[in-house]
């Protein structure tokens, strides 16, 4: 447990963070100037520089406890990893003293070779190189140093999701500053994506996850009838928090303060045993790290409170999937959010460019957006309970429509204030804050000075949607600059560009209700696209317009791309084949033969009245009996099927898409067929026989 609650929270917050204060404090002030240039400016770091601030840092960890130092990276499995090495050095007489040299600061090489690359490596070719990122401030958790870092390959080739993410963040930088130029500003030097994820989770108490195989090697569970209670009463939502919810979130928010980890709201969320945690947006590039490290905190955590952190998108049928909203936002270095309309025309004009550069992009790259939060879990959570549906749109709100709809006629803006919307020469209105209400099956939404991207599940690197995003937008940008620079009738330019962008685009835009059938129709006749699962979407990560779009602003090479593609479609079957496997095995071994010592139990007790009387009734019990025999046999023959369909995979060859292809549309409604026949055994069967927790006892004994 815990031992820091007697220090207040200010002392406890990035007690165990590298952070500017640190450094400030502990190197010499033109090292501290050099390294500070480094992390704002982007230039190269001097290796004697380098080695101040290695041994400063190996000092610090030291005092506070650390014996190792790890390069901490994000490789393509989705989550984070880790080599371990300690300070120690021996000398002539045969001690030890703890050293940390800049170079081993600044690049590591770990063995690359049995991470996912998608082809880009053979087996053989085990080199990689981890480099220093020292934009994300390192910290020391379980008595090691952990140091932010990028992943590549020994040819250089890109085998992470930092290297993207901080490319895609230059990107979309120079390409903003060009438009803000284009609006006298002067002072701008570099443009930063902030990001806010929130978190949803589930909790279960450890000792029945350990009775589920399928939590245990899915994250989900894969058989389960409905409790009696679910969601319906609306009564979880914001309610009191349990002691023992309230005592791991307590810890939770502790051991993230001292990591510098900005949480800042707990609550439960809609489904029981359901929860969340929000932050204060950061960086994109750091609150991609602490996200990670929040997740993997969190399971650590609830270890020690006798739980299990479930993060898969959707652990139990039936009630809310857990998602991940990506509250993305754009601000200056001087601190201004470019998503926050202002109070003179020349600003709304700014911000209505940005706006308009937003809705362009995400219609023309819905399909970057919908692969971007793709994956096997995902797929049974989007569309229903709180999740948006897989039909990307942007919802804006009433008011601001209203207000575009205003630009695209050339009409007089009907709200509050009536105004000419001619851009950049008439008063235009002063946008308000949060005028509309929240849009929950909307996947892209705007919330007053941020974008709310819903789509994302609990378990994802948010670093993949915002490197979708940031390339977007720097895209659009750049469009926009390349034909606004040079223009002597500025203000005209710009007004015709806006127009033009609103009407070309507004076909994205959609206040109403994602779930419903209508809109299904309403996207198909507007030309939008449809994508809902992830078989459906990753073979268009690879369309020519998406290899250009990266290759052009540098973020990623068509090889790289490719190796992306390969690996979210084999990490989709791999996922498949898992499930079916444990299902089959639980059917085989522990469901089936529960049912059939329950049947025999019950003919036993037939035979035992019968024995006294023949004019005793047994028409429970024979009706049961009946009915279960009937759904054995049922469950038998589609467990040969999903068995047969998992073999059934070898016919589709080696090509990544046929085969996952082959998993959703011969696995899958294997698998869900099984489940039906299993589940309504489970409704008929003793608790004392049945051999897994229920859903009940999952979500109610925590």
């Amino acid at each position: 447990m815990s031992c820091t609650t007697h220090k207040s929270v200010p002392d406890l917050f990035s007690s165990m963070v590298f952070n500017d204060g640190v450094m400030r404090e502990r190197l010499p002030k033109d090292v501290y100037k050099s390294l500070r240039k480094t992390i704002d400016n982007g230039k190269d770091l001097d290796i004697t520089v380098a080695n101040a601030v290695a041994n400063a840092m190996k000092d610090w960890a030291v005092e506070n406890g650390a014996t190792h130092y790890t390069h901490w990276f994000q490789p393509m499995t989705g989550i984070t990893a880790e080599k371990h090495d300690s300070f120690i050095s021996p000398t002539a007489d045969g001690r030890i003293i703890m050293e940390f040299s800049g170079k081993e600061l600044i690049k590591g090489e770990p063995d690359a070779s049995s991470f996912p690359s998608g082809g880009l490596r053979a087996t053989f070719e085990a080199r990689g190189y981890t480099a220093w990122d020292p934009t994300s401030y390192a910290f020391i958790k379980d008595h090691s140093l952990y140091i932010p870092t990028a992943f590549c390959s020994y040819g250089g080739e890109v085998l992470d999701k930092k290297t993207p993410l901080l490319r895609s963040m230059e990107a979309l930088s120079t390409q903003a500053v060009r438009i803000l130029r284009l609006f006298g500003d002067t002072t701008t030097k570099r443009v930063n994506t902030t990001v806010g994820p929130e978190q949803e989770y589930f909790l279960v108490d450890k000792k029945l996850y350990d009775q589920r195989p399928d939590l245990i090697f899915t994250g989900r569970t894969l058989f389960g009838a409905r409790a009696p209670k679910g969601q319906e009463l609306e009564d979880h939502y914001f309610g009191a928090i349990k002691p023992r919810i309230a005592a791991f979130m307590k810890e939770l928010d502790e051991e993230l303060w001292k990591l510098g980890i900005l949480s800042k709201t707990k609550h439960n969320e809609v489904a029981p045993a359901q929860h969340e945690l929000a932050p204060i947006f950061s960086t994109t590039n750091v609150a991609t790290d602490h996200n990670q490290l929040t997740m993997e905190v969190m399971k650590n955590v609830a270890q020690r409170h006798g739980l299990v952190c479930l993060l898969h998108e959707k652990p139990f049928a039936g009630v809310n999937g857990s998602g991940k909203h990506n509250n993305w936002s754009i601000s200056t270095d001087t601190g201004k959010n470019l998503f926050e309309p202002g109070k003179l025309p020349q600003e709304n004009a700014q911000f209505l460019l940005f706006l308009a550069a937003v809705i362009k992009g995400v219609d023309e790259y819905q399909d970057l957006l919908r692969i971007s939060v793709a994956s096997a879990g995902n797929d049974h959570r989007l569309g229903a309970n709180e999740a948006p549906p897989a039909i990307i749109s942007i919802f804006l709100g009433d008011e601001l429509t209203a207000i575009l709809d205003a630009i695209e006629t050339g009409t007089v803006y009907g709200g509050t204030l009536r105004v000419n919307m001619e851009i950049g020469v008439n008063v235009l209105p002063t946008f308000p804050k949060d005028t509309t209400d929240r849009n929950r099956t909307s996947p892209f939404a705007f919330t007053g000075n941020k974008f709310e991207f819903r789509s994302l599940g609990s378990q994802l690197n948010i670093a993949c949607p915002n490197i979708m995003l940031n390339t977007i937008l720097a895209e659009e940008l750049k469009q926009f600059a390349d034909e606004l620079e040079g223009k002597e009738d500025f203000n005209g330019a710009l007004n015709a560009l806006i127009k033009r962008v609103i009407k070309e685009h507004k076909r994205i835009i959609f206040n109403g209700d994602g779930y419903a059938d209508a809109w299904k129709l309403e996207a198909e006749k507007r030309g939008l696209t449809n994508l809902p699962t992830t078989v459906d979407a990753l073979p268009h990560y690879t369309d020519a317009k998406n290899l250009k779009l990266f290759a052009d602003h540098k973020i990623y090479t068509e090889i790289e791309m490719q190796s992306r593609q390969d690996i979210i479609l084999e990490t989709y079957s791999k996922t498949i084949n898992i499930e079916a496997l444990t299902a089959s095995d639980m059917v085989k071994r522990d469901i089936l033969p529960a049912v059939s010592a329950y049947v025999s139990e019950l003919s036993n007790g037939v035979l035992t009245k019968k024995s006294i009387s023949e004019d005793i009734p047994c028409k429970a019990e024979l009706d049961i009996i009946k009915r279960l025999s009937g759904l054995q046999d049922c469950a038998y023959e589609k467990l040969s099927t999903l068995d047969n369909a998992v073999i059934g995979v070898r016919e589709a060859g080696d090509d990544p898409i046929a085969v996952a292809a082959y998993y959703k549309d011969a696995v899958i409604p294997a698998m869900n067929e099984l489940r039906a026949v299993v589940d309504e055994m489970e409704t008929l069967v003793s608790s004392e026989y049945w051999p897994y927790p229920t859903y009940a006892d999952l979500m109610y004994r925590v």
